[in-house]
């Protein structure tokens, strides 16, 4: 199979996606809290409806004119108000990516997130592909290495042998990982497996 940058690319992200369940959606800095709080100061909710999908855009609509209308009755109200809304509008978005819903989260985003957001917001993946590239390269060389030096001592004792399975298992299940990755990218976009995996030519 010639994995090219787009299949690298495809298969990172859908690793991330699918370690983290879209994780970044659900954090105080992920693109989805920050868009939120700015409708509920402009008092127009209409930017956020893309965010969330047909069915539940009743609900959102009704939970932001509460929100609205607390927010009216004080600092305090206002903090509760939009607590109770910024909940309400992460969790039913989630619901449509079909991913859970655990709480907000103070936490960092993760940087192969603000890579992709910083390659919209500046119209080049270049550097987004470069680093993604160069690491899924060097996890597969380092991976590579360290069996390949073991496997010359795998005879010499039990132990030893040990130690070259636990690396040739690591390095394989890495392989194997981005193959994985790939395949479900490729089905994402309507490819078949059929054309792409060498095993079924």
């Amino acid at each position: 199979m010639n994995i090219t940058r787009t299949h690298i690319i495809s298969m990172f992200a859908s690793m991330v996606l699918a370690a983290n369940a879209f994780g970044h959606c659900d954090t105080m800095n992920g693109p989805v809290v920050p868009l939120a709080q700015a409708a509920l100061e402009k008092g127009d909710i209409t930017p956020l409806l893309k965010w969330v999908q047909p069915d539940y855009e009743h609900e959102i609509k009704e939970a932001f004119n509460r929100a609205m209308a607390v927010r009216k009755n004080g600092k305090d109200a206002q903090e509760l108000a939009d607590r109770y809304f910024l909940e309400t509008f992460v969790r039913v978005h989630r619901v449509g990516e079909g991913a859970p819903y655990t709480g907000l989260k103070d936490e960092p985003v993760l940087p192969i997130v603000v890579l992709a957001d910083k390659a919209l917001e500046t119209g080049s993946v270049d550097s987004m592909v470069s680093k993604i590239t160069d690491h899924v390269a060097r996890g597969i060389r380092d991976k590579f290495d360290r069996a390949r030096e073991l496997e010359k001592h795998k005879d010499d004792t039990v132990e030893a042998g040990r130690a070259y399975v636990a690396a040739y298992v690591d390095y394989v299940h890495y392989v194997e990982g981005i193959r994985n990755a790939v395949m479900a990218a490729g089905h994402a976009h309507g490819n078949s497996e059929q054309h792409a995996d060498p095993h079924n030519r």
